[in-house]
């Protein structure tokens, strides 16, 4: 579980901060008593972005439509008369 840190204590002791987010895990920081931001570790944020966009394999093989705004709607059928050639 992530420790919390008010805004002015991570400020104020920023390389104790910093060591325990490497050693213990994810940091929580509070601004008035919410829950603002968070400090990782370089490789966890890595992994996290890693993680958060697909390969493009993935991208092909989802089930979701990707081509709606790609393709221009159709417009009314319309037939042409034949031309008169007689």
């Amino acid at each position: 579980m992530a420790d919390t840190w008010q805004v002015q204590e991570a400020k104020s002791r920023f390389s104790e901060f910093l060591q325990r987010s490497l050693s213990d895990g994810p940091q929580t920081v509070t601004l008035r008593g919410v829950p603002t931001a968070v400090l990782v570790p370089i490789e966890e944020w890595e992994r996290l972005q890693r993680n958060a966009r697909p390969d493009l394999k993935d991208w092909l093989l989802a089930p979701d439509v990707r081509t709606d705004h790609l393709t221009p709607p159709r417009r009314g059928f319309q037939r042409r008369r034949p031309p008169d050639l007689g």
